[in-house]
């Protein structure tokens, strides 16, 4: 499934292809802490460590996607509708659009 990998650290957003879905989201964000913010109506979540702000792991990054909350660490953009996981709907390039970083030391 098309998703996308942000990382704060190297300031990109990547697409990705999930094969396995929450297992594989937290493999990528490097913690088993995950939670979800709905980022539209077709079911694009935006995925990250909920301890993230807890943890302040030192240059990890922080990024902000639209109007959501600022996420430290790393996070994935994937679709979940009723629990299954299907393709984005969002492009790289809205998503690169709606991204802003900020590098904490």
């Amino acid at each position: 499934m098309k998703a996308y990998l942000i990382d704060p650290a190297s300031q990109s957003a990547t697409t990705i292809h999930l094969r396995s879905g929450l297992d594989e989201i937290r493999q990528l964000i490097g913690f088993d802490t995950v939670d979800s913010d709905e980022l539209n109506p077709t079911g694009d979540r935006l995925f990250f460590d909920e301890k993230c702000f807890i943890r302040n792991e030192p240059g990890a990054g922080r990024f902000k996607f639209a109007t959501e909350a600022p996420v430290a660490g790393r996070g994935v953009i994937a679709c979940m509708v009723d629990g299954v996981f299907r393709d984005c709907s969002l492009t790289l390039d809205e998503v690169e659009q709606k991204l802003e970083f900020n590098r904490v030391s």
